[in-house]
């Protein structure tokens, strides 16, 4: 008979933990939570200090029954959940639903899945993190009020189903801010300068850039800067006025984080940050490995944090001195410190084995499993290893009043590098005969290459690149990221394509509603100072419903606000000039979840709708007939012909009624200015909004 009763949350943790303990332990899971706030009210008594009502979660009182008569059985319980706030507060709620003695009961978390770290968290058991508990609860109680308040507002004003979240909201407002950036940008143009030289005795040519003059860098901004350049230079003594010779160090990465990670993966996985802490979760769950069993390969993968312990340290030396050598081994006092808040009880994600090499494990592991496995070694084995090093020579050239550069460098100790590298780390940067050249070289002029480029706009945002400016303005943490871009895809307020993330039509109406009515919940700066209020709980130095009633008053005068406002804006069925083919009646204009469509108004008799086509009343610049706006498949917005697919006009940007002066083309609107399509024309005109097409 068990005497040691352990929950976990998920069941993929129980066989392989039972395992390391032995049969006087007693092994199950909870299934995540067990008690929640309610779904069909906000839940949280607002008369009676915010106090949040608590309920059993539909389907989990078989559960509770199971893990009752398990407690009764047993002389102690340990509660083995998440080492989070999450998993703390889970264990919080497991204590009250199974009504525990306080004198049997025991907290146990441990940051990997493998036997000593289990057996040895046995040996550290602690009371509940009641500091933990609160920031939790805080968080869900906040959440709870943003959605619960402002999502019923946006099923009246623009359809059902739509929801607002305290951090969604905000993510959504920085991808509908960046595409306006887009929209609003206007290439200029810029030329770059090479000059072909050839250097006696030697067989290959010297390719060196412009740089500008001995007053400083200067730049090459149109046709008739660059010819003056060229016919001035073209003149001239080629002469090597400075030979600089040197090394450089490019610097250990440090191990991943869970946003660094969900980065990573993207950029070289192409793993949705869903797909990346799915499998990463099987990975520190527990895999089945030869020989071993099942056990958890890599270390919990919640976390913004990038410390490591003495022992994966001390583990990591003795791998690479072993297979590398010791001058590969990372200098004593390089490592690098965590900078701003961070949830240091905590690990960064690593190999919870370094010499579990991903080579041995391949054919244990899927191909997604070992492909994401293989990137947390390599980059946790990079981070224990020396810097790798460059041989570097950069020259100067003086033509008249003009200077060119060249630069080249060769790698001189691979370092870290020969464990992880990116494509864009060559061995070598640059043509080697820079490192032939000596200040009294013979140069002589060969050829100019000369080219016109365009500034660019700004990218659009990938899931990494979403990330990473979440993380660096402080909104969210590890656990919110997926989820929070899994939502606002899923809303379809966002259309993904290939990795890029763009704002569809009824996410502008919604981010357009919510900035009206709720600038403090997408203000990027209230939700940081809000996270950082969330880590003071955490620390014991905030009472969390200090916060929630700092909040509350302010968000519920909003809304009140937000009602008697919105009502101007309501979004009503507006009468189309189609005809219904079916019954006569004029078609609809309704919203929908891709956006808008035509719906016959004599539903449910009539059942007939259609795509509905909005004209902008400007004619196609290819065919004359008339431009309207389009949808992607996913429902990003594009400006099309009417006739197509027989005419094949489309333009992301709107087109404008209003003709180039300069070449006769057809002109975009961004931002308050009109600007020629034609990026070579490059006319530019100022405009007022009175003065836009609507």
């Amino acid at each position: 008979m068990a005497k040691y009763l352990v929950i976990v949350e998920s069941p993929a943790k129980v066989k392989t933990i039972k395992k390391f303990l032995g049969t006087n332990y007693e092994v199950t899971a909870s299934n995540g939570h067990v008690r929640d706030l309610p779904k069909s009210t906000m839940g949280i008594d607002i008369e009676h200090d915010y106090e949040p009502k608590y309920i059993t979660i539909r389907g989990k009182g078989e559960k509770l029954a199971e893990l009752r008569k398990l407690v009764k059985k047993a002389d102690k319980v340990y509660l083995a959940t998440d080492p989070d706030r999450e998993g703390e507060a889970i264990s919080w709620h497991l204590s009250i639903a199974l009504k525990l003695d306080q004198s049997k009961m025991k907290r146990i978390t441990f940051n990997e899945i493998t036997k000593n770290a289990v057996k040895d968290s046995l040996k550290h058991p602690r009371e509940i993190d009641m500091n933990l508990v609160d920031a939790q609860q805080a968080r869900r109680v906040l959440d709870r009020m943003v959605g619960y308040s402002i999502s019923p507002l946006l099923w009246e004003k623009v359809k059902r189903g739509l929801s607002a979240g305290r951090v969604q909201s905000v993510a959504l407002r920085m991808i509908c801010d960046r595409e306006a950036e887009i929209d609003a940008f206007i290439p200029e143009e810029y030329w770059t300068l090479d000059v072909v030289l050839n250097v006696e005795g030697e067989k290959k040519p010297l390719v060196a850039k412009f740089y500008g003059t001995e007053d400083g860098k200067k730049g090459i901004s149109s046709k008739a800067e660059l010819d003056e350049v060229m016919e001035s230079s073209k003149r001239e003594e080629y002469q090597v006025v400075e030979i600089k010779k040197g090394t450089r160090e490019k610097k250990v990465p440090l191990p991943f984080t869970t946003s660094t990670l969900q980065q990573e993966a993207s950029k070289t996985l192409n793993f949705s940050t869903q797909k990346t802490m799915r499998i990463a979760q099987q990975l520190y769950e527990g895999v089945d490995i030869k020989g071993r069993g099942t056990i958890g390969i890599i270390s919990y993968l919640r976390t913004d944090s990038t410390r490591i312990s003495e022992e994966a340290a001390a583990m990591a030396k003795s791998y690479i001195e072993e297979n590398f050598g010791s001058e590969y081994l990372a200098e004593k006092g390089k490592e690098k410190k965590n900078i701003g808040k961070i949830q240091d009880a905590h690990e960064a994600i690593r190999p919870t084995d370094i010499t579990l090499h991903p080579v041995n494990v391949k054919d244990q592991l899927t191909r997604d499993q070992f492909r994401l496995y293989q990137l947390i070694w390599k980059r946790f084995t990079a981070s224990q290893m020396n810097s790798a090093r460059y041989s570097t020579t950069s020259l100067k050239i003086k033509a008249g009043r003009y200077l060119f550069t060249a630069a080249a460098s060769k790698l001189s100790f691979e370092g870290f590098m020969s464990v992880y590298k990116s494509d864009e780390d060559d061995k070598s940067e640059g043509s080697a005969i820079v490192g032939k050249i000596k200040e009294d070289s013979r140069l002589t002029f060969e050829a100019f290459e000369e080219k016109q480029h365009f500034t660019q706009p700004p990218a659009h945002f990938t899931e990494a690149a979403l990330v990473k400016a979440l993380e660096e303005q402080g909104i969210g943490r590890p656990s919110t990221y997926a989820p929070t871009i899994t939502t606002i895809i899923q809303r379809r307020y966002v259309a993904k394509e290939e990795k890029n993330l763009y704002v569809t039509e009824l996410g502008e109406a919604v981010n357009n509603i919510m900035k009206t009515a709720f600038p403090v919940i997408v203000d990027s700066n209230f939700t940081a100072n809000m996270e950082s209020l969330l880590d003071k709980v955490e620390e014991g130095r905030v009472e969390w419903k200090t916060i929630i009633r700092n909040f509350y008053p302010d968000l519920d005068l909003a809304v009140k606000h937000a009602e008697e406002e919105l009502e101007k804006i309501e979004i009503k069925d507006e009468e189309s000039d189609v005809q219904c083919e079916e019954c006569g009646r004029m078609m609809v204009i309704k919203y929908g979840p891709h956006g808008k469509f035509l719906a016959c108004p004599g539903f449910p008799e009539c059942h007939n709708t259609k795509p509905y086509l909005e004209k902008i009343g400007v004619s196609c610049p290819k065919c004359g007939k008339e431009i309207v706006i389009r949808k992607t498949k996913k429902g990003r917005r594009y400006y099309g012909c009417e006739d197509n697919p027989d005419c094949d006009f489309m333009s992301w940007q709107k087109p404008s009624a209003e003709k180039c002066p300069e070449c006769g083309g057809y002109m975009l609107e961004k931002g308050n200015k009109l600007v020629c399509a034609d990026e070579n024309c490059g006319y530019v005109k100022n405009c007022k909004k009175s003065q836009r097409i609507q």
